[in-house]
């Protein structure tokens, strides 16, 4: 039950969604000086550590991602015994809960969005995530990510294809806090996602390029 981003026509306005959200998408000017505090999602207590990978052996310095007590992704199928397969795995696990960090939690800036995400994958999280912001609306309840797999290419990339299933998911107005939990769930909650991840310098999978297919029926 969340909203998904219609498809952006103009390199403009994909680049201002790319800017919004790495300074910050509740912005700190005056026009948004009572900063649209979601209830449960601020710096406090009540936010948790997201069910992300355990803090990893790789020596990264990978920026800290949190999500609300109200936010919970799962994720299916995390360990392939191949740690090359895995460690895709886990960034591609950490992409997905940065987009919904910036999304449910009002921040300065969300440095995870760009650490795993980069070109046009940067650019569509960035359009999608804004699309919330636009819309006064943010979300709560649980997302399941499942029928996960990896295939490794011989120029060293990587794919990952996925399912979601949003049906646990509903609708929060950012401002208030309330939750609209009339929404039932739909053919569209159900997402196949095809991703392309690189390796950086830094040993991170970002993603590069994803396309989605809405109400897939191979993810019902």
């Amino acid at each position: 039950m969340r909203t998904r981003p219609t498809t952006a026509t103009a390199a403009a306005a994909l680049t201002a969604a790319v800017t919004l959200l790495l300074s910050g998408c509740g912005g700190s000017d005056s026009e948004d000086s009572g900063k649209d505090k979601i209830a449960g999602a601020d710096t406090g207590a009540s936010a948790s550590a997201s069910p992300s990978p355990s803090a990893s052996e790789d020596a990264i310095d990978r920026p800290e991602i949190k999500l609300p007590s109200d936010v919970k992704n799962v994720f299916e199928g995390d360990a392939t015994g191949d740690p090359v397969k895995d460690a895709v795995l886990a960034d591609n696990e950490r992409r997905i809960n940065s987009i919904d960090e910036a999304i449910v939690v009002d921040a300065e800036k969300h440095p995870a969005l760009e650490f795993y995400s980069k070109d046009a994958a940067l650019m569509s999280a960035a359009t999608y995530i804004k699309s919330f912001y636009d819309n006064n609306r943010s979300f709560t309840g649980e997302t399941r990510y499942y029928d996960r797999e990896v295939t490794l290419a011989k120029d060293g990339s990587a794919t990952v294809t996925y399912c979601m299933d949003a049906t646990g998911t509903y609708p929060k107005d950012r401002k208030t806090g309330k939750v609209d939990r009339s929404v039932t769930g739909s053919p569209s909650d159900y997402v196949f996602y095809n991703t392309r991840l690189e390796k950086n310098a830094e040993g991170v999978w970002q993603t590069t390029s994803v396309s989605s297919t809405d109400a897939a029926k191979r993810c019902m």
